[in-house]
C-alpha cells in the first residue's frame, strides 16, 4: 500500500539519512535545492551522482550500490526519470537498511513500486520531500 496519510508521511520524514539519486551540483535545479533544504533541516544527505566527485562538500557516489554497507540509508530519494525506477528498486532491494523509496514529483513506476512494497519498503510516489516537510512541519 503506498504511503498516503499525513501521519505516515510525518513518521517517514522523521527518518534522518537520505540517499539522493540524481542529486545535482546545479543550484537552480530541484535536484539540488531539495537536498540542500534537507541538509538545512538536519538530514544527513548522501549524494548519488556519477558525474560529480562531491555535492554540498560531501562525497558523491556513482550509484546506491556504491554507498558502503556501513553507511545506513533510511530513505532513497529519487530525482531520475520514471524509466530508471525499476533499476533503482533493484539496488534498493540489495540493501537491508532502506526503509523508504521516495519518488519525486512526476516520477512513478507502479510495477517497480509494487516490488519495493512487497519487500516491506514504504513507497512515496510523485511527491516532493521538501514540499511535504514544509507542509507538515510548518509552525
Amino acid at each position: 500500500m503506498p504511503v498516503e496519510s499525513d501521519a505516515e508521511l510525518r513518521e517517514l520524514l522523521g527518518l534522518r539519512t537520505v540517499a539522493v539519486i540524481g542529486c545535482s551540483t546545479t543550484p537552480e535545479k530541484d535536484a539540488h535545492e531539495g537536498p540542500a533544504y534537507l541538509l538545512e533541516h538536519g538530514y544527513e544527505v548522501i549524494p548519488i551522482n556519477p558525474n560529480a566527485e562531491e555535492v554540498f562538500g560531501r562525497e558523491a557516489y556513482d550509484s546506491l550500490a556504491d554507498v558502503p554497507d556501513d553507511v545506513d540509508v533510511d530513505i532513497v530519494d529519487v530525482f531520475r526519470p520514471s524509466e530508471e525506477v525499476d533499476g533503482i528498486v533493484d539496488e534498493v532491494l540489495e540493501r537491508e537498511d532502506v526503509r523508504v523509496l521516495w519518488l519525486q514529483l512526476g516520477i512513478s513506476d507502479p510495477e517497480a513500486e509494487r516490488r519495493a512494497e512487497d519487500a516491506g519498503i514504504h513507497v512515496v510516489s510523485d511527491r516532493c520531500m521538501k514540499i511535504e516537510h514544509q507542509r507538515l512541519h510548518a509552525p
